[in-house]
């Protein structure tokens, strides 16, 4: 448990405070976590590597020289908002781009994915790695859906120390993808972590068993085996590694591989280095056994969760590049070697400005802009309407199958989005300015999944439109198909998931192709929202294969899903708007 709190929800802020204070020459804090304490070199890309607090040093440990540029800060286990990545991304970049990197969970694909929208609307050029090396989560040939786990360190060392060495921010990104694609990791878990402020652990592991693939946000392992020897439990880490290596070298290395790796092996919480020296013994000698040659091994602790009683075992498939990069000096708060760190960043000057949301003036807007936006904030205050109205019913169709809270969160969100755009229409601004801010505080106001898909959906229709001009029927509808697009990149699903994509894509092909062949946006829009509320409704047919629901989906048949039915109600609340304009 955790003995040292003042109050538990202060608890991740106050640590990211105290970190700070104790490494000034690595650090600033910034609105959302943290960044170098030096500029970054103009023209060199940025590194942004975050998730959720309780991991250290993962990930604020990891900024400095050689890695990080910068890491947002999440509360314990969550993922840090959009708006939090999105400042931290800010005051990272210099001009070179952005890459966005953390590992595969759900909660950072989303709100970083919601950054991302909002820093290319604003002209960064972003990327985004998500890490995926957890073998237990998922099969080889789904490699994709993998969780990050201590495999985030070996990707975004190689990654930083690529861009240290020069590269522009495509070639850091092949190599991060490298990195990734070269890394596999396998855990286990003898006891669960406890959260600041609780009395019990998230879960128990019996006496004398280990739960095998561990999660590092307390999440059991996928299977329970008896708990074995120190010698044992190595065993089983290298062979579960082992039994995939083949398919990595090929896939690193097609034309034959040196058998050079580096190994990372991880102490969660409450094993310690004494235990991970012994159980480190039998991996040197298994690894050996097996012809492979270690470089620059690292044991100890590297993304833990909080106190979690386990340990993980990391290789990563080096070749030439990925070596090179392995080796490079780096020069952080919890990582140190190789030297002094040679290159642009040891002579950036010290950070003299701070971004910080909202402190950016509102850019000058034309008349004709400023009225749409005007008319814009009224169909925000329609959405506010309506979600206030179902709030109710929104929920109970979500408790069913889920946490219940989908309605809370839509009204939650509008309400956030009006008080933006609102501000925004204030000072003067666009329309292409008010969605953008708009669209991050339904995001901020909401959380959760839908925040951040709604969130991105508002940005990314403001990203297509203008302050310069009021905007033709053609951008609106263009608008509308980049905030469906944008939803359909950031959440991953497809029509027949029971998602919010059952309605939003029905919705967005009716509206295409109902505008192409009449011109008359009004009835297209009409004709749209019929089809996605039908296709809401249908949903009730449908097993849920994503999202939370997916763990009850047999539950969630007979039932509509709700982020289906809410776009439903949004998308006849876009068609009233027309009628009225």
């Amino acid at each position: 448990m955790t003995y040292l709190i003042n109050d538990a929800s202060d608890f991740a802020a106050e640590a990211v405070a105290g970190f700070v204070a104790a490494h000034p020459e690595h650090v600033t804090a910034v609105h959302g976590g943290v960044v170098r304490a030096r500029q970054t070199p103009p023209g060199q890309p940025a590194l942004v590597i975050g998730g959720g607090s309780g991991h250290y040093p993962a990930f604020a440990g990891w900024v400095g020289p050689g890695m990080g540029h910068g890491a947002p800060c999440g509360n314990i286990f969550a993922s840090p908002s959009a708006s939090q990545v999105h400042a931290v991304a800010r005051n990272a970049d210099n001009g070179g781009g952005v890459i966005l990197g953390f590992g595969n969970y759900a909660g950072d694909v989303l709100h970083f994915g919601a950054a991302a929208e909002k820093l290319r609307a604003e002209g960064i050029d972003t990327r985004i790695v998500a890490v995926t090396d957890d073998v237990a989560s998922g099969p080889a040939e789904q490699r994709r859906t993998r969780r990050g786990i201590a495999g985030d360190l070996p990707v975004f060392k190689i990654t930083g120390a690529a861009i240290e060495a020069g590269a522009d921010l495509d070639e850091a990104e092949r190599i991060a993808r490298r990195a990734d694609s070269a890394t596999i990791s396998l855990g286990v878990a003898f006891d669960g972590c406890t959260l600041p402020g609780a009395q019990e652990p998230l879960f128990h592991v019996e006496p004398g068993t280990m739960g095998v693939g561990l999660g590092i946000h307390g999440e059991p392992g996928v299977e329970d085996r008896a708990l074995g020897t120190a010698d044992e439990v190595a065993d089983l880490l290298v062979d579960g590694l082992l039994a995939e290596l083949p398919a990595v070298q090929a896939a690193v290395a097609p034309a034959g591989h040196s058998g050079r790796v580096a190994m990372l092996l991880n102490g969660l919480g409450t094993v310690k280095y004494e235990e991970l020296f012994v159980v480190h013994r039998r991996v040197a000698e298994r690894l050996a056994d097996a012809g492979l040659t270690v470089v620059r091994p690292e044991v100890g602790e590297f993304v833990t969760s909080l106190d979690m009683a386990g340990l993980s075992l990391t290789l990563v498939v080096l070749d030439e590049e990925l070596e090179r990069h392995w080796l490079a000096p780096v020069d952080t708060p919890a990582l140190r070697r190789g030297g002094a760190v040679v290159g642009p960043s040891a002579q950036a000057p010290a950070r003299d400005e701070i971004y910080a949301p909202g402190a950016e003036a509102i850019p000058e807007a034309a008349e004709a802009s400023r009225a749409c936006a005007a008319q814009v904030l009224r169909l925000v205050e329609r959405f506010e309407a309506t979600c206030a109205a179902h709030e109710e019913e929104l929920g109970r169709i979500d408790a069913i199958a889920g946490d219940g809270d989908h309605g809370q969160g839509m009204r939650l969100g509008t309400r956030g989005a009006v008080a933006a755009a609102q501000e925004a229409l204030d000072g003067g601004s666009g329309v292409r300015t008010l969605l953008v801010r708009a669209g991050s505080a339904w995001a901020e106001s909401a959380g959760g999944t839908s925040g951040a898909l709604w969130g991105a959906a508002l940005t990314a229709a403001g990203g297509a439109l203008s302050d310069d001009a009021a905007p033709t029927d053609a951008d609106i509808a263009a608008a509308l198909g980049a905030a469906v697009d944008a939803v359909a990149r950031l959440g991953g699903a497809q029509p027949g998931d029971k998602t919010m994509m059952d309605a939003a894509a029905p919705y967005a092909r009716s509206l295409a192709a109902t505008f192409h062949a009449d011109g008359d946006l009004a009835a297209a829009a009409r004709q749209a929202a019929r089809t996605a509320q039908q296709a809401a409704e249908a949903t009730a047919e449908l097993t849920a294969r994503l999202g939370r629901s997916r763990v009850l989906g047999e539950k969630s048949r007979g039932t509509p899903d709700p982020g289906a039915v809410s776009f439903g109600m949004l998308a006849a609340d876009v068609a009233s708007w027309f009628e009225a304009r």
